[in-house]
């Protein structure tokens, strides 16, 4: 395994863990339920739970929540619950409040969340990829305050997060976001109700409708962008298969996959494959083809443009 040139990183012996992203799709109460029944017999080690990216999103309450996290902590996962992103209304708050009270980690993924946590004090925490910590110092408050992880902004290269991560001493965990329509930006506006001509707050629910986002065409029918909700993704799936090793090298402790309507549990098994040495990281990454719901890209972690492909050379491309 190729450490990053100039950077300390771990023994390559070391085992990468694998978490589980929040859904940051909205899908029916049933589906949900299922899918995290199958999630509990999965090989992650992590998984985060609730509701992130929109406070209209209804199908499950926090006491659902709750429940599932029982179910995935007796199955033996590490479960930690993800606050919202954006906090908008007195309401969002109040609900931020109630998330607060239960005796679970949280990952902070607001600066609210973060100062609600710690008022009283440093308690241990997640801090969230929307917390954007782009340098040491910010990263050493946060773990000052109680963070025990970190996860980096999408944007970073894996040289960026090595040099972060080896500035703590190993007294925080790193985890990068592996898998998945990588999340670029959130607004005030709803996307989804704007595209159907509808008010935010009139929206119908039509997210709904799109378990896997609405994607968005060039005037040459290529796909730019997906609209979920006020979030904004990538059309091209960031996957990182082909990068565990350096992952490993780079001293990332934690690599997250995001669900997706479909085949999400098969990646899973693909990374822990690869992770385990059961399955070269290139073979992985080509047998994964079918599996992505857009074309691949690791660009940002190679220090690149984020949907540039950067290859082994012994890696066949898709």
């Amino acid at each position: 395994m190729k450490p990053v040139a100039g950077v300390p990183g771990r023994g390559v012996g070391m085992r990468l863990k694998l978490s589980l992203g929040p859904l940051l799709y909205y899908w029916p109460r049933q589906t949900v339920l299922d899918f995290y029944a199958a999630v509990a017999d999965s090989p992650v080690d992590i998984v985060y739970l609730g509701e992130a990216v929109c406070s209209r999103r209804h199908e499950l309450d926090l006491d659902d929540w709750a429940r599932i996290a029982a179910t995935l902590a007796e199955a033996g996962k590490e479960v930690v619950l993800a606050s919202q992103v954006l906090l908008e209304s007195g309401a969002d708050l109040r609900r931020l409040k109630q998330l607060l009270r239960l005796q679970a980690t949280v990952e902070a993924n607001d600066s609210s969340a973060v100062g609600l946590l710690t008022k009283d004090g440093p308690v241990p925490f997640v801090a969230g990829m929307p917390l954007n910590v782009y340098n040491a110092d910010a990263l050493g408050l946060l773990r000052q305050l109680g963070a025990r992880r970190w996860v980096a902004p999408m944007e970073m290269s894996a040289r960026q997060v090595a040099l972060l991560a080896a500035s703590q001493q190993g007294l925080i965990e790193t985890e990068v976001f592996a898998y998945g329509r990588m999340p670029l930006a959130y607004s005030s506006r709803c996307f989804t109700a704007r595209h159907f001509d509808l008010e935010k707050d009139g929206c119908q629910f039509r997210c709904l409708e799109h378990p896997d986002g609405l994607e968005m065409l060039t005037r040459e029918h290529e796909s730019f962008l997906v609209i979920n909700g006020i979030q904004t993704q990538s059309a091209q799936v960031c996957d990182l298969l082909a990068d565990v090793p350096s992952a490993v090298a780079a001293g990332i402790d934690i690599l997250r996959i995001s669900p997706q309507q479909a085949h999400t549990l098969d990646i899973v098994q693909l990374y822990r494959d690869v992770i385990d040495g059961r399955r070269p990281a290139g073979d992985a990454f080509a047998g994964a083809a079918p599996l992505r719901p857009g074309k691949p890209c690791n660009g940002y972690f190679h220090g690149q443009p984020g949907l540039g492909l950067v290859l082994p050379q012994e890696t066949p491309p898709c």
